[in-house]
């Protein structure tokens, strides 16, 4: 969970635990996550982090100083669980981007990024591939 509030840009990243976690998405993490996240989707496209959060969603709680809503904060943590495991199996986050960004023939040719923020069962999925490739098997 630590690696999830690290990428998140979480205070006190390193002693959040999974009940922590959940409440804070829960009660809406904070517009700082969305911009953490924003930094690490910048290969994929400038307006990548929209696709997860709505632009106007992000500038109502910047302006507010609110935090973000439920359903915003699971959606940024499903994206951030995804990319967590992708560095842990590629090894970096260069190669994490690269995979999250190319289209996957197990996909059906869409990308890893694509489904993995289309539901929280399209992150499910995306992770068990990643836990193929962990086991060798080609993806």
């Amino acid at each position: 969970m630590t690696d999830i509030a690290r990428l998140l840009a979480l205070p006190r990243a390193a002693r959040i635990g999974a009940i922590e976690l959940a409440d804070k998405v829960a009660s809406g993490l904070p517009v700082s996550a969305a911009d953490a996240m924003r930094d690490l989707l910048r290969p994929l496209g400038p307006g990548a982090i929209h696709e997860i959060v709505p632009e106007a969603t992000l500038r109502r709680a910047r302006k507010e100083g609110k935090p973000l809503s439920r359903d915003a904060s699971e959606r940024l943590y499903d994206m951030a669980r995804v990319f967590v495991r992708a560095e842990q199996v590629m090894g970096e986050r260069a190669k994490a981007v690269r995979f999250m960004q190319r289209p996957n023939v197990t996909l059906r040719m869409r990308t890893p990024f694509e489904l993995a923020r289309s539901s929280t069962a399209g992150a499910e999925a995306v992770i068990e591939l990643l836990g193929q490739a962990e086991a060798g098997v080609a993806v």
